[in-house]
């Protein structure tokens, strides 16, 4: 009597169907994601803008002959022309190379400061929920204790002793940003840890680090995303408003802040020198607004849209 061996192994013995099943499951999920992302017009409106304004930083530059830091003492306080396309400041700086650099600054620091801060954000909001016990507590009494600090005034104060150096000033804004991220990472996460996938890791010997990095925080993805956007909105409008108050980036550095600073006294005499400073940072801030409120309808259909309906 002989018996039949079969040609290949199950389904279930061979890993090869299982790992292109779920990356079939994967590139679905996000042709899903994108289809949901593609429906709303006003996100996709957004990442236009900021596509172009993105094009505008990297090579608007090329477009003139003028650079930021160029003092035209025959074209003072000039407005828009022909050869100063946006005008001039009082010191004779074309408006247009300032208005390129200004973003180029902007963006860099918004970008850097809001990614830092997820980083940050989801490392300890997620280590305080799986651990939890007395380093929660501790974790949740640091972050509440910071949160009700004068931040802002803090922020003032430490970038203006340090001359006003954008890396500083990245530096400062992502140590005093992390704090009600990670704390909206720590409820969500406090779930997550009593996942059975986080169980049988621990059963198996995982350790705490690699199980924060393997399975909580990858399952945070969309609303770490979601925060991303956001944050970059939150930190262009703290990096204005610490240049506007004189206490962001310094001269000879250029940012939409400081460009603000410099045209808000003469926003009657010279209004080109508000005027194109502002509409970067009302585009700059729409745009990513936009971006984060499509983000969110597309990777959770369920949220409630502006408009007051459902996705």
């Amino acid at each position: 009597m002989t018996l039949d061996v079969p040609a290949h192994p199950p389904a279930e013995l061979n890993p090869e169907p299982a790992a292109g099943a779920r990356k079939q499951a994967g590139l679905g999920l996000g042709r899903l994601y994108l289809r949901r992302f593609l429906r709303n017009r006003l996100a996709v409106a957004g990442v236009v803008i900021l596509v172009l304004l993105v094009l505008f930083a990297a090579f608007g530059g090329r477009l003139t002959s003028h650079a930021y830091t160029d003092t035209d003492f025959t074209a003072l306080t000039q407005p828009p022309s022909g050869s100063h396309w946006f005008g001039t400041n009082q010191g004779g700086n074309d408006i247009y190379a300032c208005a390129v650099h200004g973003l180029q600054r902007s963006l860099t620091i918004a970008v850097s400061v809001s990614a830092l801060t997820i980083v940050l954000a989801a490392l300890i909001g997620s280590g305080a929920a799986y651990f939890g016990g007395r380093v929660e507590r501790v974790t949740l009494g640091v972050i509440h204790f910071l949160l009700i600090v004068p931040s802002f005034l803090i922020l003032a104060l430490v970038s203006h002793r340090l001359a006003g150096d954008w890396r500083v000033l990245i530096i400062v804004l992502t140590v005093f940003g992390w704090m009600s991220t990670a704390r909206v990472i720590w409820s969500v996460s406090t779930s997550l840890r009593e996942r059975d996938y986080v169980k049988a890791a621990e059963f198996m010997g995982v350790g705490p680090l690699r199980i924060i990095l393997r399975h909580i925080i990858p399952n945070l993805g969309s609303l770490l995303i979601v925060n991303l956007t956001l944050g970059v909105v939150a930190t262009v409008l703290s990096e204005t408003a610490l240049s506007f108050l004189g206490f962001g980036v310094q001269p000879p550095d250029v940012s939409l802040g400081t460009m603000l600073a410099d045209g808000a006294s003469t926003i009657t005499s010279a209004p080109w020198l508000f005027a194109f400073p502002a509409a970067l940072v009302v585009l700059l801030t729409v745009s990513m607004t936009l971006i984060g409120d499509g983000l969110r309808d597309a990777l959770d259909p369920t949220s409630v849209t502006s408009a007051g309906g459902r996705r």
